[in-house]
């Protein structure tokens, strides 16, 4: 573990090994604010001068990864999370980061993140805390903005017949916004794909039940892989969406979710994801067999 400043933030820690490097800050969030290759780009988007003025102060979304609450609600998501948070160091390539309570929210995050000794794995454990004095409902939310430029990718549930299986496999929610007619969308038999487009500015978002429990962001041959969980029966929010994407021009998230819980004071509620990267994943052309061929055995090196 090594201080450095990066996105002009002069308190952050890299975590390292011979392979990837993630780094995290301790002067907002808690974020991530890069995953890279060791001598590569960083996957993470970075929007430091982004803003939006909420009537709780000014939002930033700063790029990376960060944590919220669901289900979305303005002004209560947006409360601002520009000042520093306590840190704790857990060992060699571990490090737990939490944020002072939100006065107006009454919650605590905190991230925990930790890096494989080899490899490119990293586990991320969301915490959320209710430091409230009565129950609350939630659900917690783990958001990673990604660098513009590629696609997300998200799975289909596997095909059976008519004959096989007459119920329906799990919902896809659409947002008010939603057009699925947009360019930027590809939705086949194994996959759905949204790619950023500079050009377009109009926002786009789906969410599903993620029964497979990966998401994935493809650019430029370098692969970003999200491993979480799906609990059969459970009541997630948006309609029942555990996984959900995001664009808006080059801007474009990957977004995973919990389970709704309520929450009595002091009690917390975990959410894990673990991520991966690979290099030189180059499909041999856009089709979705080429696709899937290409993705099959880099995901089982995920499990």
């Amino acid at each position: 573990m090594e201080k450095i400043s990066y996105l002009n933030q002069p308190n952050c820690y890299r975590l390292s090994n011979e392979t990837v490097e993630a780094v995290v800050t301790t002067d907002i969030g808690p974020r991530v604010i890069r995953y890279a290759f060791r001598d590569g780009e960083n996957i993470l988007g970075e929007v430091p001068d982004a803003s939006i003025e909420t009537p709780l102060g000014e939002w930033k979304p700063w790029g990376g990864h960060r944590l919220w609450a669901a289900p979305e609600a303005s002004p209560r998501s947006y409360v601002p999370d520009n000042t520093p948070v306590e840190f704790a160091a857990q060992g060699e390539r571990a490090i737990v980061l939490r944020q002072p309570t939100e006065s107006p929210t009454g919650i605590q995050k905190e991230l925990s993140i930790t890096l494989a000794d080899e490899g490119s794995g990293v586990r991320v454990v969301h915490r959320i805390t209710n430091r409230n004095l009565w129950s609350i409902t939630l659900a917690p939310w783990a958001l990673t903005i990604m660098q513009g430029g590629g696609e997300a990718i998200f799975p289909q549930e596997p095909f059976r017949s008519w004959d096989e299986c007459l119920t329906p496999a799990r919902p896809l929610v659409l947002w008010h916004y939603t057009d699925l007619s947009d360019p930027r969308w590809t939705i086949g038999p194994k996959f759905i794909r949204l790619r950023t487009d500079d050009a377009l500015a109009a926002p786009q978002k789906i969410g599903i039940a993620n029964k497979q429990g990966w998401a994935a962001y493809l650019r430029g041959g370098t692969l970003y892989v999200k491993r979480f969980g799906y609990l059969e029966g459970a009541s997630y929010p948006d309609y029942g969406s555990n996984a959900e994407t995001y664009t808006a021009g080059s801007f474009i998230e990957i977004e995973s979710l919990a389970p709704l819980r309520q929450l009595e004071p002091d009690e917390s509620v975990e959410h894990e994801e673990r991520w991966y990267l690979f290099r030189d994943i180059l499909p041999a052309d856009a089709s979705e067999s080429a696709l899937d061929e290409m993705l099959r055995p880099v995901l089982s090196q995920t499990r």
